[in-house]
């Protein structure tokens, strides 16, 4: 299987780093995130980077002169955000070296369409999605190839399609505090009621069955007025056995 594609969005807005992870992890990439230009550095001191989608405003040193730094010593394409819409600021982005320019807001579905086509440019082949692997946590598992949630007795534990999907996106998300709002946008679509309280619902159920194995009912927090948090360490135990033979690599970023 051919590696994925590695994209890093720089950006100084937590919302828009997350909604960019979220979106392009799901459209096949692997992806890593950096609020400025050091972590910037940092992730590109680590893994070698297909492509970077660079802010322009950001704190300290701002996306442009980063861009020119990067563009002395490196081709990696770089695709530039900014909430500046003048073509000065356009022709300034390309100049430094940009391989595209992008002004907020932006469509996230463009974005990736403007991914591809310089990935295309530059050669190599499509990402592909990752094999379905499988999350350990607190002595639980969840096999996404499978689609089975295991206690810490290895007993099997059924989910709905919801609660799936809703454990998935926590574990993914882990230790971060998600909203309670974009899991609504997340599991129920563009259609979403603000109040509607299904997602409580489903935690609730979640909860219920979580609570089967030991520990299991502190592993979800609520986090009053802002959304769900999930507790515990949770650690990547290789790929799932239903898609090949399962490996020990640890989560990337």
């Amino acid at each position: 299987m051919e590696r994925a594609r590695h994209l890093l969005v720089v950006d100084d807005d937590p919302e828009i780093r997350d909604m960019l992870h979220d979106f392009l992890v799901k459209s096949g990439f692997r992806v890593s995130t950096a609020g400025d230009g050091r972590e910037m550095a940092r992730v590109l001191a680590q893994w070698p980077v297909d492509l970077i989608v660079l802010d322009v405003m950001l704190p300290g040193e701002d996306g442009t002169s980063l861009c020119r730094s990067l563009r002395a010593k490196s081709e990696t394409p770089v695709i530039m955000l900014t909430a500046m819409g003048s073509e000065v600021d356009r022709i300034v982005g390309l100049e430094v070296g940009a391989d595209d320019y992008l002004v907020k807001p932006f469509s996230a579905r463009e974005l990736l369409a403007r991914i591809r086509a310089i990935l295309r440019r530059c050669g190599g082949p499509e990402p592909v999605r990752e094999r379905p692997r499988v999350l350990g946590f607190a002595g639980w598992s969840l096999d996404q190839g499978r689609r089975e949630l295991r206690t810490p007795d290895r007993v099997v534990v059924h989910l709905s399609q919801g609660e799936y999907a809703l454990l998935g996106t926590l574990l993914e998300r882990a230790p971060q505090v998600v909203e309670r709002t974009e899991l609504l946008e997340k599991h129920r679509g563009d259609t979403s009621i603000p109040f509607d309280r299904s997602i409580d619902i489903q935690i609730s159920r979640l909860r219920r069955k979580l609570e089967e194995g030991p520990g299991g009912s502190a592993l979800i927090k609520t986090v009053r007025g802002i959304g769900y948090q999930f507790t515990a360490t949770v650690v990547d135990q290789g790929e799932s056995a239903s898609s090949g033979t399962s490996s020990g690599t640890g989560r990337g970023t």
